[in-house]
């Protein structure tokens, strides 16, 4: 089986994603740590963010070790890899690496932003998390502090609402749901409450029942 998670930063689909990974004893791949690993070589090697070709040549030689790096989940990498994620030799570059992910068994759970609608449009099981801007932001922001680090809400939501308007307007595989994915807000749900409704999803997928 194939479950597809897709939606904007912070929405979390990642935590979830890993959460049904583990309920399911499948696999699971953060594709978002793809991008930032691809605009993090660039920034090693101080390459420019908007030089398409070299962001390809550094998607085309990723190596699946470069994704533990700790280095991906600061902010500046995910705002780079936002940057490089519109070029098309990239998303081209990367699309083999993430389908292959999810072509093993005993299955996949794959989250990003173009699961459903480009990578894996024939997923068993497709999952659209939303949340408001301003909950993302509130989320993001709890994050930072819980890692020690200074925090300016305000600006926190206008980089996600930044986001959210580069990633939806790409012409390169925009944010948005598949015509056949389930819309999950979580934007007054716990991580539990999410993860609950995730799955009672899946299984009403699984056992044909109508979608919510």
């Amino acid at each position: 089986m194939i479950i597809a998670i897709d939606g904007p930063a912070a929405s979390g689909k990642g935590t979830i994603g890993k959460r049904l990974a583990t309920h399911y004893g499948y696999r699971h791949l953060d594709t978002g740590l793809i991008y930032r690993a691809v605009a993090k070589s660039l920034m090693d090697a101080g390459q420019p963010l908007t030089d398409e070709a070299r962001a390809t040549a550094a998607a085309v030689a990723l190596d699946a070790g470069q994704l533990g790096d700790p280095a991906l989940k600061t902010d500046v990498v995910g705002q780079a890899a936002s940057a490089i994620s519109i070029f098309p030799g990239v998303r081209a570059a990367l699309l083999d690496f993430q389908r292959d992910f999810a072509s093993h068994p005993p299955g996949a759970v794959l989250d990003g932003r173009d699961i459903g609608t480009v990578i894996c449009p024939n997923a068993d099981v497709k999952i659209f998390v939303v949340a408001s801007p301003e909950v993302r932001a509130q989320r993001r922001a709890q994050e930072f502090r819980a890692r020690g680090l200074p925090v300016d809400e305000a600006a926190v939501l206008a980089d996600i609402k930044n986001r959210d308007e580069r990633d939806s307007n790409r012409a390169a595989a925009p944010l948005k749901a598949a015509s056949d994915a389930r819309l999950l807000d979580t934007s007054r749900l716990d991580i539990e409450g999410a993860v609950r409704a995730a799955i009672d999803i899946i299984e009403a997928v699984r056992a044909g029942r109508p979608g919510s």
